[in-house]
């Protein structure tokens, strides 16, 4: 999901095809799911990779520091890129 916020353009994991990569930015998931993803390392310039994408779209498996994760929706739209 693009979000345009005065001249800059803000890129989720979302935004990726599949093979593209991008710098962890920050993410706005909140309470325990936030706590628990940043614990398995998504956190600020963390260069993550979206490996693929499931037959409908959901979930998006990404390759973050070594290895493979499963996001939703909702997370993969929350997670902003550099």
């Amino acid at each position: 999901m693009l979000i345009y916020g005065g001249n800059n353009m803000i890129k989720t994991v979302d935004d990726l095809k599949p093979g593209e990569s991008g710098v962890i930015k920050k993410h706005n998931i909140k309470g325990k799911m936030g706590k628990h993803l940043r614990e398995m390392g998504l956190i600020n310039g963390i260069p993550i990779k979206l490996q693929r994408r499931a037959p409908l779209g959901y979930p998006v498996e990404i390759k973050i520091q070594g290895f493979s994760l499963a996001l939703r929706k909702e997370e993969a739209q929350s997670i902003i890129l550099e």
